[in-house]
């Protein structure tokens, strides 16, 4: 048998240890994150922290970037973490560049940056950390930020030196002794060194305390601009005051004149009445009006896209739900009703229907029946730990697609035909509601056109699309992706974090059911509610499929709303 040339075996023999040695570094970063997850011991990173922590330059880790496979940055700001890291706690991550801890409640001594050659960025501001500031800082050559501020760090400065390091702050600790003399330090002013140890800057001479006239002259300047600025906001907020009293007085002796001609105070009491006229809809019953809605008694539903939502039960008992609307565009009259009838008109079973409005300058309401049977993010997602929770089952939630689909293909078909609109806009799980005979309704469409883009852009679900955070734009296909994102949502039970209410924690199920794909765990993506179902595998998976292509990234390979109704019939 011959053996392998000398140069080939040698060249297998190098990528074989190479090989290895990625392995092994990989193994051992993966350890270290394993042990700081331990240290902080937090349910939200014993969730995330799992499975693969880098995939090239790709981390599904919350707070962890890499590069080429290796750990760069470790970003946990505002977790509320405790614990004592450990010194060596980051000795294996030599491809680190940036660390930041800012605002928890870490403790113990600051971690050794020795073989953390590459960090660039350190931000451990506002825990816990006591103790000296480690030497092995003066190691890192790269290093451009460095924020130590309120700890209770102790000890002497070192002679930082670095010619990268540009931001510089230890404030607010208990530092003590002169401050080292070196170009980099001398470089900072009063506030990277506020509120530390009492004899720190004790000297009057130059090499221990380094703030030179010019900072001090800087800082009386600063002060000296901010007293004018305050005195000129004063007198500024005075004046208004004193115009303001002279407006309401002038205000009181124009209708007190006003009084005394009785045909002016007719038009304005016609005007009056005109105001507070509730127009309903033309197949829907006035048998209340707007007096009967001021003395109804209200409960509070929540705030929604454009204001808050109550539930009022006028005098024969029937309730309705009242949407105040805010942050809206400014609107004629004319304008404001010619978008309600555009609502109005849109009538088909699976939409909530318009029943009234109300239009002044100052107040605009809309009036809807009540839906007693709430919504779908409630049907899905509550009492999942109680026993007395009724299982939502795979044909119902079949429904739910269907019903869905069947009103988007509406309004997409009978709207501004525009490609730039966005024919509803805030499609999620709580904008769906269940009616008494188990039919879905689609509230909340139509509101996009009343709002501000900066306000649809905060808070409607249609600009949380990939299309609007890249070139900030939206079109129909951007309902097409909200749509996605609830299929998938109906299919793993877990919350969409592009439409989670107010203080709810979510996921990016795309990017989630991506990794389950790729890392092959595509059993646990399925809501064990229905994957335990006899016959119901082959649908999911298809309805599984198609979510897939309505969340793809790119709007043009999304199928249009009539496709996806035929798709969902199919299944």
């Amino acid at each position: 048998m011959e053996s392998l040339p000398f140069p080939k075996y040698l060249l297998f023999a190098t990528l074989f240890s190479l090989c290895a040695d990625s392995i092994a570094q990989y193994e051992q970063e993966r350890d270290v994150l394993y042990a700081l997850k331990h240290t902080f011991s937090d349910p939200f990173l014993n969730d995330n922290w799992n499975g693969l922590q880098c995939y090239e330059n790709t981390s599904y880790w919350h707070g962890i970037q890499c590069i080429n496979g290796r750990v760069t940055a470790i970003l946990l700001e505002n977790r509320g973490l405790s614990g004592k890291p450990t010194a060596d706690s980051f000795v294996v991550l030599s491809e680190l560049i940036s660390v930041v801890f800012k605002n928890n409640s870490l403790s113990g001594n600051i971690m050794d940056f020795s073989f953390n050659l590459k960090l660039k960025h350190i931000d451990l501001s506002e825990n816990m950390f006591d103790g000296p500031i480690p030497r092995s800082l003066l190691e890192l050559e790269l290093l451009e930020s460095l924020q130590l501020q309120e700890n209770n760090l102790s000890g002497t400065i070192p002679e930082f030196d670095q010619e990268s390091l540009t931001s510089f702050n230890v404030s607010n600790n208990k530092i003590s002794g002169p401050i080292p003399g070196t170009r980099t330090l001398k470089s900072f002013g009063f506030a990277s060194y506020f509120n530390n140890g009492p004899d720190m800057c004790d000297s009057s001479s130059s090499s221990s305390c380094h703030f030179s006239d010019e900072h001090k002259a800087r800082d009386s300047k600063r002060k000296s601009i901010a007293t004018l600025v305050m005195v000129l906001v004063i007198i500024g907020l005075v004046t208004v005051i004193l115009l303001l009293i002279l407006y309401i007085k002038k205000s009181r002796r124009i209708k007190n004149l006003m009084k005394s001609y009785p045909f002016e105070e007719k038009v304005d009491l016609k005007l009056e009445d005109e105001e507070k006229k509730l127009v309903f809809m033309a197949d829907e019953a006035g048998c209340f009006d707007l007096n009967d809605l001021l003395k109804a008694s209200a409960e509070g539903l929540g705030k929604g896209v454009c204001g808050h939502t109550y539930k009022a039960t006028v005098e024969d008992g029937k309730p309705i739900v009242v949407k105040h609307l805010r942050e809206l565009k400014p609107f004629s009259n004319e304008e404001f009703m010619k978008l309600v009838r555009r609502i109005a008109d849109q009538k088909h079973p699976n939409l909530l229907p318009l029943m009234a409005y109300y239009y002044s300058k100052d107040e605009k309401l809309f009036v809807y029946r009540y839906v007693k049977n709430g919504n779908l993010f409630n049907r899905l997602h509550g009492g999942r730990r109680s026993r007395d929770r009724i299982r939502f089952s795979w044909g119902s939630r079949l429904t739910v697609a269907q019903s869905v689909a069947q009103a988007l293909e509406y309004l997409h078909l009978n709207s501004n035909h525009s490609q730039d609109t966005v024919p509803h806009g805030n499609l999620k799980s709580s904008n769906i509601l269940l009616d008494d005979d188990d039919t879905f309704l689609v509230s909340d469409h139509g509101l996009a056109s009343f709002m501000t883009l900066p306000m649809a852009a905060q808070l409607m679900v249609s600009y949380k699309s990939p299309e609007y955070q890249s070139s900030k734009r939206v079109s129909r296909k951007s309902d097409v992706w909200s749509y996605g994102c609830l299929l998938l949502e109906l299919l793993t039970g877990r919350v969409s974090v592009h439409s989670a209410p107010l203080g709810i924690n979510g996921v990016d199920l795309y990017k989630w059911v991506q990794r389950a794909v790729r890392e092959e765990w595509i059993s646990e993506i399925f809501d064990t509610e229905i994957s335990v179902e006899k016959n119901a595998g082959p649908g999911m998976m298809k309805l599984f499929e198609f979510a897939l292509r309505c969340c793809d990234e790119s709007p043009e390979k999304r199928p249009e709303m009539t496709e996806i109704v035929r798709e969902i019939d199919g299944i």
